[in-house]
């Protein structure tokens, strides 16, 4: 059986990659007073970059599938954003391309004891994400993540600046 997300997924990310655009995360958050839930999608185009303009204009087209679509009961709120620097780390890829970089990593099911590491990427190789924590590498298994994202730190600050 499909998730919501997956449903959304399945609507959203042709639309996005018919526009140029690479869906990075969809993620749906109820509001704490129990209004109308956001529906946050993060997008960049393949060089990784996104202006504003891109996100106005993913939204606008992402509006109009989803009034078509229907996917979400009741009230929710669009929000197109870019990843940002301390991006989310969602896709296989972005194992690859950030491999260098600090990263944190939740598992959804606790690995040899750990579910969560902090600590230099490595790469991904197969379904297993290499990250080295204080000089100890550990393989965790990319399907086990629950969340990962990269750190804001100096070297991620400079490479941005390039």
């Amino acid at each position: 059986m499909s998730s919501q997300i997956d449903i959304l997924h399945d609507i959203i990310d042709p639309v996005a990659e018919g526009m140029g655009y690479e869906v990075v995360r969809i993620a749906l958050q109820n509001s704490p007073r129990g209004e109308a839930v956001t529906l946050q999608i993060m997008a960049e185009r393949p060089d990784g970059t996104m202006l504003v303009e891109d996100c106005a204009s993913l939204s606008r087209e992402v509006s109009v599938i989803m009034d078509v679509e229907d996917p979400i009961s009741g009230e929710y709120v669009l929000e197109v954003s870019t990843p940002g620097l301390d991006r989310p780390l969602t896709r296989r890829k972005d194992f690859e391309n950030y491999a260098g970089y600090e990263a944190k990593i939740e598992l959804s099911v606790p690995e040899a004891g750990r579910r969560r590491y902090r600590g230099k990427l490595l790469g991904i190789s197969q379904d297993l994400v290499k990250i080295d924590v204080d000089g100890e590498v550990f393989e965790v298994d990319f399907n086990n993540i629950n969340r990962s994202k990269l750190v804001l730190t100096d070297e991620l600050l400079a490479a941005a600046q390039n």
